[in-house]
This record gives C-alpha cells, sequence and structure tokens, in this order.
C-alpha cells in the first residue's frame, strides 16, 4: 500500500550486503509494522538479520516482492531505507481492501459454477451466454496473469496508478491478490481445471491503484474511474460494466461527493457501475461511498448456507444494512466463494488457511457479490447490448426472487436472478430520475478516515491536493469528467500519470515526475496507508480489521473472509 522509498544505490543491489549500515543492538522508539523489498538474495537476508538484531521481530515472508513483513523499532526504519540492496520501506497499514474476511468463517466453500448455477446462470435462455463482447473494467489492485486469466486478449491492462507503478517488474502486477480474486470471479476461464467466471467470454480491463501493502488515495480511485470513462469507446474495450469492489467512510452527501459524481458520470455515459455496499453487518445505517450514489448498483451479499436452493438463503451477517433511503438494491452469493489464487501475494502467504487448491483460494465479503453480479451484467449485455444502465437494474430489480423473512432493508429487492432478467422484456420506462449529483464537495471529505501517509515523517496526505500535490478545483473537474474529457493522453488533473501508448495489451508507464507537497519530495518518499478507517486495504486483519468488517468497504475493499 505504499509508494516506493528509493534507496538510491541500485549499483550496489546485488553485491553488497547490510554489514556496513550501522545500527544501535536495540534501537529505540515505539513498534511500527513495515514492509521491506529488497533486489537480491543478499539484501534479503541482510536485510532480516538487520531486523533481528534491532530488536524486530519477522512477521512473514513476502516472496512476490523479494520481502517481508516486520514490527521493528521505529528508530530502525531509517536505517532500513539507507541499507545497500533495500529497494524500499513501506508501512504495513491499516488500509485494506475490501475483502471481509481470508479466514476460516465455518462457511461451506461455494464454487463460482455453484453461484452461476443457483443464480440462473445455467439455465435454457442463459446457459449459451459468455459475456463474450462485453468489456467489465476492474479497478482494484491489479491481475496477476495466473491460468485462467492468462489467454491473450482476456486482459487488458491500463494505466497501472498504483504506488507500484514506478517499480520495475510489478507493474500491473497483483501483488496483493484481491484483484485476481475478483477478475477469476467475473470472467475466469481455466479449460485445464474446469475453473470458469460467470461470464467466461467477457473481456477485463484491469486498472490497478492498490500495491502489496494496499496503499491508495481517493484520488487514484478517481482518476482510474475517470480513464474508464474517457477510453470505454476505445477499439476493442467496449467497457460496459465497471466493478468496484471497495468504498469509503465518506459522510458527505451523494450529491456533492467527488467519488459518487464519477461513478455517475461513467453512469451517464453508458456504463452499468456495480458497487459494494460494504461489510458493517446488520447495525450499521450507511452504505459506503460511491455506493451512497442512488444511480449505480449497490450490491450486498446473501449466505447461501452451502446448498444450491435458496429456501435456507440469508442475508450474509457482514453485510451493510443501510437504511431506509439507501441500502443495497439486490443481493448476490457472498460467502466462501472458490476463486483464483495468487501464489505469493500478500493474502496468500499472510492467509494460508484461505487455500482451497493450488490455483484457487476462498473469500467472503460484498466484494465478493459485487463480482457476481458485475459478471452477469456483462451476460445481460451479451444477450441484449442495446440495454441502458438503467434498463439494467430495473431488470436485475424486478426478476430479483425475494429472500423469505430476510429484514426487507438489507436484502433489498432479493437475490440476483438472471435467468429471470434475461427472460424480462426490455423495461421501456426504465429511467431514474434522482437529483443529480453536482461533485463540488471536497477530496479531504471523500477520504473519510481513510489516509496514505508519508512512511520518513508520518504526515497523512489531507486537504484538497491529489498523490502529486496538484490542487483539487472541482469546478474545473466536474464538467471534464462529465464529458469523459478528465484524461488527455497520460494526463490528469494538470499531472502526468501514465504514459497515453498502447501496445495491445497494456498502457505505457512512465516514471512520476518530482513534485513537492508540504515541503515534501513527493515522488522520492514513500506513501503508505495508515488508517483508511482503522480498516481499509490491506491487513493487519483480514477478519476483525481489514478486509473484514471494512476495508475499502467495510469500509474500503470489499471482501469478508478469505478462508
Amino acid at each position: 500500500m505504499g509508494m516506493k522509498l528509493r534507496a538510491g544505490l541500485t549499483s550496489l543491489l546485488t553485491t553488497v550486503g547490510l554489514a556496513a549500515v550501522a545500527t544501535p543492538a536495540a534501537a529505540a522508539g515505539p513498534p511500527v509494522d513495515v514492509i521491506v523489498r529488497t533486489a537480491s538474495p543478499a539484501a534479503l537476508a541482510g536485510a532480516e538479520a538487520l531486523v533481528r538484531r534491532s530488536g524486530g521481530t519477522i512477521e512473514r515472508d513476502l516472496a512476490v516482492i523479494s520481502g517481508f513483513a516486520a514490527r521493528v523499532p521505529s528508530g530502525v526504519v531509517a536505517a532500513l531505507e539507507r541499507t545497500p540492496g533495500v529497494d524500499e520501506v513501506t508501512a504495513d497499514g491499516t488500509v485494506r481492501m475490501k475483502g471481509r474476511n481470508w479466514i476460516d468463517d465455518g462457511g461451506a466453500n461455494a464454487t463460482v459454477g455453484t453461484v452461476k448455477r443457483a443464480a440462473g446462470g445455467k439455465k435454457t435462455n442463459t446457459v449459451a451466454l459468455t459475456g463474450a463482447g462485453v468489456g467489465v473494467a476492474l479497478i482494484d489492485s491489479g491481475v496477476a496473469p495466473v491460468p485462467g486469466l492468462s489467454q491473450p486478449g482476456k486482459v487488458v491492462n491500463g494505466p497501472d496508478l498504483s504506488f507500484e507503478s514506478q517499480t520495475p517488474g510489478l507493474v500491473n502486477i497483483d501483488s496483493y491478490g484481491h484483484g485476481t480474486h475478483m477478475a477469476g470471479i467475473i470472467a475466469g476461464n481455466d479449460p485445464a481445471t474446469g475453473f470458469e467466471g460467470l461470464a467466461p467470454g467477457a473481456k477485463l480491463i484491469s486498472l490497478k491503484v492498490a500495491a502489496a501493502d494496499g496503499a491508495a488515495d481517493v484520488s487514484q480511485v478517481i482518476a482510474a474511474i475517470d480513464w474508464v470513462v474517457t477510453h470505454r469507446n476505445d477499439p476493442g474495450l467496449n467497457i460496459r460494466v465497471l466493478n468496484l469492489s471497495f468504498g469509503t467512510d465518506s459522510t458527505q452527501s451523494a450529491l456533492l461527493d467527488p467519488l459518487s459524481y464519477a461513478v455517475e458520470a461513467a453512469w451517464r455515459k453508458g456504463i452499468v457501475v456495480v458497487v459494494a455496499v460494504g461489510n458493517d453487518g446488520p447495525t450499521a445505517s450507511r452504505v459506503t461511498m460511491p455506493a451512497a450514489n442512488p444511480y449505480v448498483i449497490a450490491v450486498g451479499a446473501a449466505d447461501a448456507n452451502g446448498t444450491e436452493i435458496r429456501t435456507d438463503d440469508t442475508v450474509a451477517s457482514f453485510s451493510t444494512r443501510g437504511s431506509y433511503s439507501r441500502h443495497a438494491d439486490l443481493l448476490a452469493t457472498g460467502r466462501s466463494i472458490v476463486s483464483l489464487r495468487v501464489p505469493g501475494s500478500y493474502i496468500d502467504l499472510a492467509y494460508p488457511g484461505a487455500r482451497v487448491t493450488d490455483t484457487t483460494f476462498r473469500g467472503s465479503g460484498t466484494s465478493q457479490a459485487t463480482a457476481v453480479v458485475s459478471g452477469s451484467v456483462a451476460l445481460l449485455l451479451q444477450q441484449r447490448p442495446g440495454l441502458t444502465p438503467d434498463q439494467v437494474k430495473k431488470l436485475l430489480m424486478e426478476s430479483a426472487d425475494p429472500l423469505t423473512g430476510a429484514d426487507p432493508i438489507a436484502a433489498g429487492a432479493g437475490q440476483l436472478d438472471i435467468a429471470g432478467a434475461a427472460a424480462l422484456s426490455v423495461p421501456l420506462t426504465a429511467r431514474q430520475l434522482f437529483l443529480p449529483a453536482t461533485g463540488l464537495g471536497t477530496l479531504e471529505g471523500a477520504r473519510g478516515s481513510s489516509y496514505v501517509v508519508d512512511a520518513v515523517t508520518g504526515r497523512a496526505l489531507t486537504g484538497e491536493r491529489d498523490i502529486f500535490g496538484a490542487p483539487w478545483r472541482p469546478l474545473v473537474w466536474t464538467p471534464l469528467a462529465r464529458d469523459g474529457r478528465a484524461w488527455t493522453g497520460g494526463t490528469w488533473n494538470g499531472k502526468v500519470w501514465s504514459g497515453s501508448a498502447y501496445n495491445g495489451t497494456s498502457w505505457a508507464s512512465v516514471t512520476w515526475n518530482t513534485a513537492t507537497w508540504t515541503s515534501l519530495n513527493w515522488a522520492g518518499r514513500a506513501w503508505t496507508g495508515t488508517d483508511w478507517s482503522g480498516r481499509a486495504w490491506t491487513g493487519r486483519a483480514w477478519t476483525g480489521r481489514a478486509w473484514t468488517s471494512g476495508t475499502w468497504l467495510g469500509r474500503a475493499w470489499t471482501g469478508r473472509a478469505w478462508t
């Protein structure tokens, strides 16, 4: 979750050990959790030795980034950063994606095939639908080229807007593991194992905004949404669906919040936006942002209780209830969903109990339920490409199976019924008439309680500035976002964020220019997550904090359990 801290010693990375770095036997300061990335096995061993000499502990290996997570006295962080062969040191913050839990919550495994059958995705009128020709954009932690997502043309990488975009070898790669899990549910297709997502013929357009430690600022997410809108009709993309398995605990009105405005702009440009309501449970009266926007499809999670029949289904215990005025529009199965695994990723190493097979692991949350709905929408759009977002939403809600005995607010219209939606006539009167959002609220408000923090000074990115320090000007941004012109080449909000060249599979990366913010060197520092609300992207918990009852949607990326 954080931008990198460059050691500036590239020429020494593979040849010099750590012995030359002087550190006290037991460095002073309160303990802090860090993620350390190195450039060679020798540097890795030396960095681990330094941690132990200073009185710290190695918490877990992170092979995917040639590094490790550790708890160290705060006084040793600077020494680690100066160490030859150490590429970066970032705080292992509590900004996490919304996987509610990657730990065993007692639920029976639910394969994607089981979920699809129960939702009517393999009935006579739907069995031939695969999502072919439909592009589904996924803003998440990236997508790894694992079996099921590695075939040519399956995944197109948009710009990497994460703090790892400056790290060779990690550009567009899912070092965290959440994005690949969602991608598998939506459109995975592995003939060797028989694994299939809801829409195995759909194309995925991946925009990476979160790194191995999960750090991301809301400005990165808004930039990603704007990119999807700008490039929705690019040759070969046909982006008709946008999956957002995350959210913030913003308390701004959806009429004002910039994140809400961004998703509404996408909706008005013909993109069906599918968003998780959050994992804060039956007592939470506020869905997360941008699910609070009334236009988009807000998804809650159902618990199938280990069966394919629906008579015993309930609202999942973690699914955010919401309020009378805004709650889940409908539910989809979200407990113990088995999808694709990224060996060596953060959650794979941190939660080995979530592994099911060599290629799969399981997780629970409104994140997973959202991915189920996104894949289902791709099926409907293959069947009837002319459907508008409002028509898709009405079809899904009118065909949903009511949940007997459930809280009517938490359950919304009921459970997803793909076959029922596919059988209904096109609703000619489907047009939502909510007050349009203005987007004139604050970026700071959109962050809620979730921030990225400079790993050296401990200063949080606050106020009306994006990650490059560029001022946020709503009156300038809103008309551009509305018209799909927020991106010009690789430039967004006045700064170059990515390359503008496309090679057929991904957009080119660029080196982020040095910018300053509060007298700090932006590009040379490490931005890491601290609190995305005490829970949020990455975790320390994936169970009782992080990907568990909150994270980019429970407050943040929505998943609940990676068992």
